[in-house]
């Protein structure tokens, strides 16, 4: 990606240093082959030998084609696509290198249809945080341990026509989460895949997932109950099966115990993390697509 840097991003206030975290951020962005644009004689003499000691090379002339700028304003750091759109706001390099080298992943979506009315938004890599409102107090109980322990923020609201029943708000909440992770994913470069976890008390939900384009659901489990809180059980299996075929996802749980709370919650707190796994990225496979097919 070609970055141009701004002097006032680099030197912040002080002649004599630069911004907190500067040489550690262009080293890395450096590091993974990103080209930056900066002008090195702007900058104070202290400050180029700091850059210079660090073997940081910025190229000479200014590409026609710029992905990204660094700006600095109102005491932050703001990056800013080739559609003058900012994508993200830091207050050192240190932070801003990450989120570039790993550019959060949001999505949002709305879906409306005769029975029900959905609106969706979340970040993939978020911290847990969630604003849940199905009309289902239970539901919205599950849904947000999928946030909680997926470290994912989510907001979600369905208005469904649960005078007529539970079915189409369940069900079509699983299609329309399923497809905004999708969207959120993009095209799953750098993502581990593969994940796996729960004991909860004496129930033990058993998740699998694997991000393989190929959706499918395996769900071993019954329930006594035939209602927990205002959710019918008949429908647990049905939200996985929704939600694996819009993830486009293969989808394992095996789930035992004797208490049906637990179970339930044990799918979906296993869900979660797996879910948190296998979307998570790092270094090692920034750019790699975990695939020899190079599809997913």
């Amino acid at each position: 990606m070609n970055i141009r840097i701004s002097t006032e991003a680099l030197s912040g206030t002080s002649q004599a240093l630069l911004w907190p975290g500067a040489l550690y951020g262009l080293k890395r962005l450096q590091t993974f082959d990103h080209k930056l644009y900066f002008l090195n004689e702007d900058l104070s003499k202290q400050q180029q030998e700091l850059i210079n000691n660090e073997l940081i090379t910025p190229v000479t002339s200014f590409s026609d084609e710029i992905d990204l700028q660094v700006i600095a304003e109102k005491n932050k750091l703001k990056a800013i696509d080739d559609n003058g759109s900012q994508t993200e706001t830091a207050e050192n390099w240190v932070e801003l290198s990450n989120k570039i080298c790993f550019p959060t992943r949001k999505a949002s979506k709305q879906r409306t249809t005769a029975e029900t009315d959905i609106n969706i938004s979340l970040n993939l890599d978020g911290s847990g945080q969630s604003n849940i409102s199905t009309g289902l107090n239970f539901f919205d109980h599950m849904l947000e341990q999928i946030a909680k322990h997926g470290l994912i923020d989510l907001d979600l609201s369905c208005d469904g026509d649960l005078e007529v029943d539970e079915h189409h708000t369940i069900e079509d909440v699983a299609i329309t989460l399923g497809e905004t992770i999708n969207k959120a994913l993009g095209k799953k470069i750098g993502i581990q895949r593969y994940a796996f976890a729960l004991p909860m008390d004496e129930t033990l939900a058993t998740v699998a997932l694997d991000f393989s384009g190929r959706p499918f659901l395996k769900f071993d489990g019954s329930f006594k109950r035939e209602m927990v809180g205002d959710i019918p059980t008949e429908m647990i299996e049905h939200f996985f099966y929704s939600l694996a075929i819009n993830l486009k996802a293969t989808l394992h749980i095996d789930v035992e115990g004797e208490n049906d709370h637990h179970k339930i919650e044990g799918c979906f707190k296993g869900f979660a993390r797996c879910l948190r796994a296998a979307v998570s990225r790092n270094e090692r496979n920034l750019n790699v697509l975990p695939s020899t097919k190079d599809l997913l």
